[in-house]
Parts: structure tokens; C-alpha cells; sequence
């Protein structure tokens, strides 16, 4: 079921999945189901593809399956993976980081091996915007890095 699941959200789901609602537990995901059911017929095209995936990761869900945090250096730009039993989603899953904000942030974790010194040196290399480690950030992909190279003599 998990490579199905894989499958379906990197190829079929990739967009209309949003990981802030998704990846935080079924009752979120029972939460926005609500939220777009209410608009019933008013609903975009945008709003009934994520309807979608959503019946399919709250199934996912219910069968006792879960998804990982994103990661800076574990998830892959734009494919979902199996991992430990569960599914870790990509960079591209972060709604409004596009596929090639995704493949230049892969394409610099991958040239440093995933090791950045700071989120400043991570910026350089992989010439991520402010909105764009804003977002990384959200999703804490950055915990235990230092904003910037630079030491503090009196901190």
C-alpha cells in the first residue's frame, strides 16, 4: 500500500497535495474535508483535486499508515518515498514552492553532501529567495542550524 500511496501523490496528487494540512494528522485532514464540502458546488477545480487526495491520505491514515516531517536533506525534490514504514513527502509538497525551487534546493543538499554551515550559507548555494526559507523554515526544516556563519564573541 505504501508504494501505491507513493505513486498516486508524486504522479497523480503532486499537485493538489498541500503538507501543511496533510502531513498533521487525520483530524486535520477531517478538518479541511469539512471546510470544502461546505462550499459544495462552489468549489474550484483546484479545491476538488485536493478533495481528492485528501479522501486518499485520510484513507492512508485509517489504515494505520503516517507521513514524516520534510526534510532539508532526507526528502527528495519532487518524488514521495517509503521510509521506515512511513512516507516522507518532497520539497514540492510545500504549497507555493514550485518544482524548480525544489530541484535547486535538492541539486544543493545533494552538491554539499547536507552539510550546510548556516541557513545564510544554505541560501547561497542554493539561491533560495526569503519567501523560500520562510517556508523551509515553517516546516522546520532548519532546526539545529545557525542563522548565520558568523560567531558571536560576547553572545
Amino acid at each position: 500500500p505504501l508504494a501505491y500511496y507513493c505513486a498516486y501523490f508524486s504522479i497523480r496528487g503532486a499537485d493538489d497535495f498541500d503538507s501543511e494540512i496533510m502531513i498533521n494528522g487525520k483530524e486535520k485532514v477531517k478538518q479541511k474535508m469539512k471546510e470544502l464540502e461546505a462550499l459544495g458546488n462552489g468549489m474550484s477545480v483546484k479545491e476538488k483535486g485536493m478533495y481528492t487526495v485528501l479522501e486518499l491520505v485520510l484513507e492512508m491514515y485509517e489504515r494505520g499508515f503516517k507521513f514524516l516531517p520534510i526534510d532539508l536533506y532526507k526528502s527528495h525534490s519532487t518524488k514521495f518515498q517509503i521510509e521506515d514504514g512511513a512516507i516522507r513527502p518532497p520539497l514540492s509538497s510545500i504549497a507555493g514552492l514550485g518544482g524548480v525551487a525544489a530541484e535547486t534546493i535538492y541539486r544543493a543538499v545533494k552538491e554539499e553532501n547536507g552539510k550546510f554551515m548556516s541557513i545564510d550559507d544554505f541560501q547561497i548555494k542554493s539561491k533560495a529567495g526569503k519567501a523560500v526559507i520562510e517556508m523551509l523554515t515553517k516546516f522546520g526544516c532548519f532546526e539545529g542550524m545557525s542563522k548565520s556563519n558568523q560567531i558571536s564573541l560576547f553572545g
